[in-house]
Formats: C-alpha cells, structure tokens, sequence
C-alpha cells in the first residue's frame, strides 16, 4: 500500500516550535513523511516580514537532522502569486494518479477554504488533512454555521486520517492536536518587535539565525540577504 504524502503549507513567518510539534504529531501518527512547503506570496493574506528565501532557510535550519520531516520550496520557485491548486496540480502530476496525497491545513483556515482558488478542486488532487488544535471548533454545527459552503463539501468527504492514504484523493479528516501549543508567528514577531523572551519559541539554529539578520526587529527596516 502506498505512503501518505503529506503536504504541511505556510508562510512560515517565521517558523517555531508549534509548526514542528505538528509536523512530527502528524509523522508519527500516520507514519508517514511530512514535507513543509513555505508560499512565495499567499493571495488571501497580507505582505511577509521576512522574504522568502529567509523563511525557507529558518525552515530548513529547523528541520535539520528531523527525521522524515523535509522542505520543499517548489512554491519559491514558482513565478507570480503561490496557489495551493497549482502546487498540488504540479504534485500530482509527479506523484501519478494513484498516490495518495494530503494537505494540512489548520482549524482556521478550513473555515476560510472556500475563499481560496479553486477550491473545491483541491479535492480532485488530495485530501484535506485539518489539524484541530485543543479548544478550536472543527465540530459540525460549527463549521456549518461560520462555513456553510465549506461544511457541505467536507461532510460526505469525511473520514479517519488513518483511512487518507486507501485512496489518492477526496477525503477529509480532523487530526486532532493532544497538546495545546503556546506559539504563534504573529505572536513571536511581536515579543521579537518589543524585545520580549522568544528565543524558547524556536530552534536555536533559527534563533541565531533571526539574531544575526535582525529579522522582525522593526517591519520598517529590510532585513540583510542571506
């Protein structure tokens, strides 16, 4: 039976500790690999703090020596705006038509799913793999009264993340987090910005690496170049 290929999307802005305790949850619940794919330019969110190749390379200092845990910067590479149905288009047409692949998106984000291009087309090519974060509300009743257009196309999808890899696409899934996480990027920008505690936010690796560039000291000052 063929692996899993798990697809984890963001901005990345930058990486902490909560994107890899999800990644490695998701690795080995569903023994599988995850590949994290930082965007170029998201449409349906506002300008980075760091540019991209500064957030690949915090990524790939954090992933390091992480088993079964990789960077794919297909999206970097990509001209114009990064959308997800042209990242899996391109995934699928490498994988074949049998692979099973998944998207990982957040609780958050799958309320906003159908303002995204084309997005009950991400179902043709993969399944949605949504990460439920202690507390968040991924119930039914929930998502039908925020996400009603969301809700009708994920109900008759619905399955158990161990059941996504039986098949190549169009499931969906909840993966369940059992350990509430603390961080969040906007949140770490912020300590970073006000000179607060954050270096326990992140890999050292990447702490340094933030420390040496001056990243998200003040979003008026371009950072250096790697």
């Amino acid at each position: 039976m063929p692996r899993l290929f798990v697809c984890y999307g963001g901005t990345f802005d930058p990486v902490h500790n909560g994107h890899l305790a999800i990644a490695r949850a998701v690795r080995d619940a569903l023994a599988t690999q995850v590949h994290l794919l930082p965007a170029a330019d998201p449409p349906h969110k506002g300008p980075t703090h760091a540019d991209a190749k500064q957030r690949a390379a915090m990524l790939e200092l954090a992933v390091d020596e992480e088993s079964g845990l990789h960077v794919d910067r297909r999206e970097l590479d990509r001209d114009g705006p990064s959308y997800t149905i042209d990242t899996l288009h391109e995934l699928r047409a490498e994988l074949g038509p049998d692979a099973p692949i998944a998207w990982m998106i957040g609780s958050d984000s799958l309320l906003e799913l159908d303002t995204w291009k084309h997005w009950r087309q991400l179902f043709d090519y993969a399944h949605i793999l949504a990460v439920q974060r202690p507390g968040s509300l991924t119930d039914g009743d929930s998502i039908e009264r925020r996400a009603p257009a969301v809700y009708a196309e994920i109900t008759p999808r619905q399955c158990r993340a161990s059941q996504l890899h039986g098949a190549a696409a169009g499931g969906f899934a909840v993966f369940p987090l059992v350990e509430q996480r603390q961080e969040s990027s906007t949140e770490l920008r912020r300590r970073i910005r006000a000179g607060e505690p954050w270096r326990d936010w992140v890999p050292p690796a990447v702490a340094d690496y933030i420390d040496r560039r001056g990243l998200y000291r003040d979003r008026g000052v371009h950072a250096p170049p790697l």
